[in-house]
């Protein structure tokens, strides 16, 4: 409608993070433009060319639950799926990988022509692989694998990936006769399905050429995500009149003679489609704070429109769903729209020189000699939009551990060669441009690469994002934006401090993870069992309780568990835990009720990795209770360990006293009294401690009490499922499970019953409420290692 008002305006979209790239494979392999969607529940066997398919690509929960929920094993006679990784960084699929490859972001392409060969696709011309030889063993024995699973087997290929890898992808697909089955194609979710990278470029050409009085940016910060050598912001000051709109004054905003606040989407009406199509209405649930407006009322605004947001989203829906007044309330009572997911729909390979094609275009990409720069958004603050959150900020990385900044990942062996510790700040060259950053050394990162995480270097981003890290996007440019050949590395002889939380609260050197292959488990059952002893239940000084009620627990399952901390930053937003900024950090001082472990095993260039969420064990026998002067944490007739936190005189006896290391104490005052935004984003049914109080995880009591206060006025029992803890509900794997393990059919017991659960340090004789169903993987015999 606003074209059409202004015939002579121009529209250009663009993300840092976009699909160009998958966009541009598929009208490689198809001739038109069509979305890939993944069905991972049912394939057996997974192949993943650098795609983070469980936590950075488009429908990742969805993704993520599917997958784990055929990770899922409970007896001897289960079966599991196996997902076959190569990838160029190391990422949360990579981690829970049966069989990894680490390798340079531009050998993707040549093991991708590699695998196509191995599988008899004689139009995929194969590319000039050096190092091709060495893996000859893994791609036959992947193959093999593929294809004795016909249709329930799928290959993934990353959006950082170029449209070749792809298309061959699709062709792979289609020769194992995966499409519609474990794939299917659909129109594109995105509304105008350009390339974003050459709408951008567009703009900054006609900017440049002084085409452009009147520049509209709606959303998005270009001055600071914009490559490098497109020059936006030297561009941008060539247009006579400039207004942004967003939710904060960035560095865009600061170049702009105008900045409209943008309501939050908490705030605001407006519509959205998932990953697949489906169609929400989304409906604020306050009414707009400082005069902030939506994108939809800038536009109707800028047309001489006085409609509402309301107004408008409900006038463009009432012409497109029928028997609107009840759709439409339906809607916004479901929260999605039905029947709007996009239905599959057919799709064949191009009939044209596919061979040309398919070798034409980056072929022997692998061969480029020097060191490689890759580009990756920031596992906690994405692209840089998020930085100014505290929660996110604070979140340990799922590999790293850091916090509070972004470094430049080398590998050991890398490092090694060019003498560099961990922290050391090193000068990154590329292309003309530098930027310092600090050094933290990754296992499984490949050799003679680097990667660095966007989004950070901001100065525009508020109070708590400003000024940390360092901006990657100024080595990013148009031609290589995801990675690239030909970086140079100088050291600088100074140190930055990095906040890494691994080391704090350590419990290693003790028998944690136990872990085994579904083989190991068919041929001895309790094999678990036979990693530890567990002392006999009258080996105790503790007098016996016995629950005759219900007695509360929780089981995490380690194979299902992808290491995403989606668990933490939940139980930060239901429990009011405070965020305590990196110098605190960097002492141990983060304030977190759950963790996540992260453990390497095996290997130093190609590890094992595993994730183990840690929260209080809930003991029967609780060391923490004895050593308390004050009776402040004590057990409840439930099982639960309880702290009373205006008991609490903070001796911190009780922490010094926890073999697991699950409680925090608050040194300092962390909390915001004052700030009245945060006094509404606080969980009203938690407490909000000050200083000086020993703090823990709950179970998420109130949780409990909520449910026991409706079903005694419903006059019933609690229902096994009816509580979800915070951690529990946001776990896209599904992962924990939580219920009363006196009630025998309920799942968290059943679980607790199978041959895979153990808790953790038993032999201390604490019997924790929590505990785990060990981690099975499903390697290929055919393949040794890796």
């Amino acid at each position: 409608a606003f074209l059409k008002e202004f015939p002579e305006a121009r529209w250009h979209q663009y993300e840092p993070v976009n699909r160009d790239a998958v966009r541009a494979g598929a009208r490689l392999a198809f001739g038109e433009d069509v979305d890939p969607q993944y069905h991972f529940d049912k394939a057996d066997v997974i192949l993943s060319l650098d795609g983070d398919f469980l936590f950075g690509m488009p429908g990742s929960i969805r993704y993520a639950r599917d997958f784990s929920a055929r990770r899922k094993v409970r007896d001897e006679h289960g079966s599991m799926s196996r997902l076959y990784v190569a990838e160029s960084a190391p990422s949360i699929t990579g981690s829970v990988a049966d069989h990894r490859l680490s390798l340079r972001a531009g050998e993707i392409e040549l093991l991708a022509r590699a695998v196509a060969k191995e599988m008899g696709l004689a139009n995929i011309q194969p590319g000039k692989w050096a190092n091709g030889q060495k893996y000859t063993k893994w791609i036959s024995a992947l193959v093999g694998d593929l294809q004795k699973h016909n249709g329930a087997s799928l290959v993934v290929v990353g959006d950082q990936q170029s449209p070749v890898v792809h298309a061959i992808a699709h062709a792979m697909n289609h020769a194992l006769g995966n499409v519609g089955k474990t794939v299917v194609y659909t129109e594109p979710v995105q509304a105008n399905p350009v390339n974003q990278l050459d709408s951008l470029r567009e703009l900054v050409q006609d900017m440049q050429a002084g085409k452009v009085e009147v520049l509209v940016i709606l959303g998005g910060n270009p001055v600071y995500t914009a490559p490098a050598d497109l020059g936006f912001a030297a561009a941008l000051d060539k247009v006579a009149f400039r207004a942004h709109c967003s939710l904060h004054e960035d560095e865009t905003a600061a170049l702009c003679h105008w900045h409209i606040p943008e309501s939050h989407s908490l705030e605001a009406w407006s519509d959205a489609r998932a990953y697949d199509g489906t169609v929400t209405i989304i409906q604020p649930l306050i009414a707009p704070l400082y005069g902030s407006k939506s994108f939809h009322e800038v536009l109707a605004a800028l047309m001489g429109q006085t409609a509402s947001g309301y107004e408008i989203v409900r006038k463009y829906w009432e012409g497109r769903l029928s028997d609107f007044e009840h759709t439409w309330r339906k809607a916004l009572h479901d929260g999605v729209v039905a029947g709007t997911a996009f239905t599959p729909k057919p799709v064949s390979l191009a009939k044209g020189d596919w061979a040309r094609l398919a070798a034409g275009l980056q072929n022997g990409a692998g061969s480029q000699g020097g060191m490689e720069i890759i580009f990756r958004p920031d596992p906690s603050i994405w692209d840089g939009r998020f930085c100014n959150n505290g929660w996110l900020q604070e979140l340990p990385k799922q590999l790293t551990k850091l916090t509070w900044d972004n470094a430049a990942l080398v590998s050991p062996a890398t490092a090694e060669g060019l003498g560099l510790a961990a922290e050391d700040v090193i000068e990154l060259k590329y292309k003309d441009r530098s930027v310092r950053a600090a050094v933290w050394i990754t296992p499984g990162q490949p050799d003679e690469t680097v990667t660095v995480h966007l989004g950070y270097g901001r100065t525009h981003a508020g109070r708590v994002g400003s000024g940390m890290g360092f901006n990657a996007y100024a080595l990013r440019t148009s031609d290589s934006p995801w990675f690239g050949a030909g970086l140079t590395i100088s050291r600088t002889g100074e140190r930055y401090p990095l906040a890494c939380t691994q080391d704090h609260q350590s419990m290693e050197g003790r028998h944690l993870v136990r872990a085994g292959t579904l083989e190991e488990f068919k041929r001895h059952p309790h094999f678990v069992q036979a990693m530890a002893e567990d002392p006999p239940l009258d080996m105790t000084l503790y007098p016996e309780v016995k629950y005759e009620g219900r007695a509360w627990g929780m089981t995490i399952d380690l194979s299902s568990c992808i290491g995403c901390g989606a668990c933490v930053t939940a139980c930060q937003a239901e429990n009011n835990i405070p965020v305590v900024g990196k110098e605190q950090v960097m002492i141990g001082r983060e304030m977190h009720w759950i963790r996540v472990d992260r453990y390497y095993a095996g290997d130093i260039d190609n590890p094992e990795v595993y994730h183990q969420p840690i929260p209080c064990m809930q003991c029967e026998n609780a060391p923490c209770e004895p050593v308390c002067p004050v009776g402040a944490t004590v057990h409840s007739k439930e099982g639960l360990n309880d702290m009373v936190y205006n008991r609490c005189v903070g001796t911190r006896y009780c922490s010094n006293n926890c073999p697991y290391k699950v409680r925090r104490f608050n040194f300092l005052l962390y909390q915001d009294w004052d700030t009245p935004s945060l006094k509404l984003q606080r969980n009203p049914n938690v407490s909000v401690r000050s200083r000086g109080v020993m703090e823990k995880c709950t179970y998420c009591v109130q949780r409990i009490n909520a449910a026991r206060i409706t079903a005694e006025k419903e006059d019933r029992g609690i229902r096994d499922g009816e509580i979800v803890t915070a951690c529990q509900a946001a776990c896209p794997a599904e992962a924990i499970v939580f219920g009363d393990i006196n009630d025998k059919e309920s799942r968290v017991a059943k679980l607790k019953a199978t041959p895979l659960n153990y808790g953790l340090l038993t032999d201390l004789n604490t019997r924790p409420r929590t505990t785990y169903l060990a981690r099975l993987t499903n390697p290929n015999p055919e393949i040794e290692h890796g």
